[in-house]
C-alpha cells in the first residue's frame, strides 16, 4: 500500500519456539534479537486519543521511537484477519526528554506495556515473536500476499487470527479476571495465570 501504511496480522501462538524453527527452516533471517521493550500510551486528559482509536507511543528497546497510528476508512481496511493502519515514526535519541515534552504538551501516560520481542524477515515481511504477560502471539508486517507466504510457511495457518491491538487484548483480560491494575507488566502479572479463553471476544 502507500507510504505511512501499516499492513500486519496478528497471531496467537502459545508455542513460539515450534514457530521460530519453521520460520528458520523456511529461510527466515534473523533481524533483531530477543530484546526487552517498555511501551508507553499517552492520551489527553478527555481520553480523545483512546476513542478515536488513536495511538500515541513512546517505545524504548535498543532505540527509542515515538509513533503516531490511526484508523484508515473503511473502505481502505482488508479482510482476512489483516489490518491496515496509517502510521509514522521517528527515532529520537532521549526517551525521558520526549516523555516530558508529551507532557508538557498536555499529553499522560496512562498505560505501560512490556514485551519481549524477536524479529526476523521472510518474503519481504517483518516477523516478530512477541511475549506478552497476558500470552504469545507472532506478528506478521508486509504487504498481504507476503503475509499469507508466511503463515503457511511457519506452520500457522490454524493459528487464531487476532484483529485487536496488545492493549484490546489486556483490557479484555483485565475485565473478565477482575483485574485491578492498568500497566501490563511481567511484574503486575507474576502470579496470574491467564487462561487463553481471556484473550478471545
Amino acid at each position: 500500500m502507500g507510504d505511512n501504511i501499516e499492513t500486519e496480522i496478528k497471531l496467537h501462538v502459545p508455542d513460539l519456539q515450534a514457530a521460530e524453527m519453521r520460520l528458520i527452516a523456511a529461510g527466515a533471517a534473523l533481524k533483531a534479537p530477543r530484546v526487552f521493550e517498555r511501551n508507553l500510551r499517552y492520551d489527553r486528559a478527555d481520553g480523545s486519543l483512546s476513542a478515536s482509536a488513536v495511538v500515541l507511543r513512546l517505545r524504548q528497546d535498543t532505540r527509542v521511537r515515538l509513533t503516531y497510528k490511526e484508523d484508515l476508512p473503511e473502505t481502505e481496511k482488508t479482510n482476512s484477519g489483516v489490518s491496515s493502519r496509517f502510521e509514522a515514526e521517528v527515532e529520537i535519541s532521549d526517551f525521558e526528554a520526549m516523555d516530558t515534552i508529551l507532557r508538557k504538551l498536555g499529553y499522560t501516560p496512562y498505560m505501560v506495556y512490556e514485551k519481549y520481542r524477536t524479529t526476523y524477515t521472510l518474503y519481504g515481511a517483518e516477523v516478530t515473536l512477541d511475549e506478552l504477560p497476558v500470552g504469545r502471539f507472532v506478528e506478521v508486517e508486509g504487504d498481504e500476499s507476503a503475509i499469507e507466504q508466511v503463515i503457511v510457511a511457519a506452520g500457522l495457518g490454524d493459528a487464531l487470527r487476532m484483529p485487536s491491538s496488545y492493549t484490546t487484548i489486556f483490557k479484555r483480560v483485565q475485565q473478565r479476571l477482575g483485574l485491578r491494575f492498568t500497566n501490563i507488566t511481567f511484574a503486575n502479572f507474576e502470579g496470574v495465570p491467564v487462561p487463553e479463553s481471556a484473550l478471545f471476544e
